[in-house]
């Protein structure tokens, strides 16, 4: 069983070992012994504060339970731009026509911004290969819905997720065309940099609107564009109500997806509910995510339950319902008979694509 859990301080070694598997332009992990240690760091203190900090970081990892090995990692940024500018680029579209000339262009130009300061944000979601089946990778983006459903004074109203840019074999088009004539470094070298903060670049980037049609060819079709390993996580985000709105990321021009905490599918749709520990297991077919309360205790997998009574679909009629769970999963979770969790449908009900991720 696959169970998300917060990061510990013996999780460092593994943390270590997944930063090793991201590849180039995962600028939030990267093989960097002070990244990891200030990362594992902050979100130890993060979990720790009795009152929830400006600017928290909850990572948390997936462990199989089978082996006591994590396998995977994703969290949370409370806010983005406090302490250092969050910068991104804005992609317009501008207009140049002429009536004399008969000429009719429309041009998209990258302005500098920091438009998403004061933000949550959605981040450093990997998982390693050889576990990227049965939902695995659902569980572990969707976990962190749960978590903001629980505990919503944590976070802000409104929520962003960057998205890993278009890469190949360790070069960035978009990199190539615009970055490094200000930074005289590989793609590779400057997302080594980058992972320790990217203000630097914003700092020597011009910061006049920069026209789409003077960048190469290449460049200009990867604005936007999501780097093939980052395709699935894209759509899954897009399934629970993330939209893209013209925002790019200033190193690699991957996409930045927005939505409101309370528009996510997972957060609406979830409600409360108490647990009643069961031998049998007489639970239907619909796979469901079950968190358990707390902060530092928080627990979450996705499993299939029972319910004591009709399950009605208007939430306000979720309300003192009971769950059935196994003994497995309760351990697994951490719970005895009685206690209250949060629930939602790993997917939404309409949905026929449910494809592992």
């Amino acid at each position: 069983m696959m169970i998300i859990r917060p990061i510990r301080e013996d999780d460092h070694d593994a943390l270590w070992q997944l930063a090793h598997l991201t590849g180039p332009g995962f600028s939030s992990l990267q093989p960097d012994r002070e990244m990891v240690r200030k990362k594992l760091e902050w979100a130890i203190s993060s979990f720790n504060a009795d009152t929830p900090l400006e600017e928290a970081y909850y990572l948390f990892v997936m462990e199989d339970t089978s082996t006591a090995k994590v396998v995977g990692v994703t969290g949370i940024e409370s806010a983005v731009g406090l302490s250092d500018p969050w910068y991104n680029y804005k992609v317009n579209n501008h207009v140049h026509a002429s009536r004399e000339l008969d000429v009719y262009n429309k041009i998209n130009t990258l302005t500098l911004c920091c438009d998403y300061t004061d933000h949550s944000e959605l981040c450093t979601l990997f998982l390693a290969p050889e576990f990227r089946k049965s939902f695995n990778g659902h569980l572990l983006s969707k976990c962190r819905f749960m978590f903001m459903a629980e505990q919503p004074e944590r976070f802000r109203e409104s929520i962003i997720a960057e998205m890993r840019g278009y890469s190949e074999e360790g070069e960035s088009p978009f990199w190539e065309a615009l970055g490094r004539h200000f930074f005289s470094v590989d793609f590779v070298d400057a997302d080594r940099q980058v992972a320790r903060g990217k203000s630097f670049i914003a700092e020597l980037m011009p910061r006049y609107p920069i026209y789409t049609n003077l960048l190469s060819d290449a460049a200009q079709k990867v604005i936007g564009q999501t780097h093939e390993d980052t395709v699935p996580a894209r759509k899954l985000l897009e399934g629970e109500g993330f939209r893209y709105t013209g925002y790019v990321d200033i190193f690699d021009g991957g996409p930045c997806l927005e939505t409101k905490v309370n528009d996510i599918r997972a957060v609406r749709e979830s409600f409360n509910c108490r647990v009643t520990i069961q031998e049998d297991d007489n639970s239907d077919d619909r796979v469901w995510l079950i968190a358990s309360q707390g902060v530092k205790g928080f627990r979450c997998t996705a499993a299939k339950l029972s319910f004591e009574d009709p399950l009605f679909e208007n939430s306000f009629l979720q309300k003192n319902r009971t769950a059935n769970i196994s003994k497995e999963l309760a351990a697994a979770l951490q719970l005895k008979d009685g206690d209250d969790v949060r629930i939602s449908p790993l997917f939404h009900k309409d949905r026929s694509d449910r494809s592992s991720l």
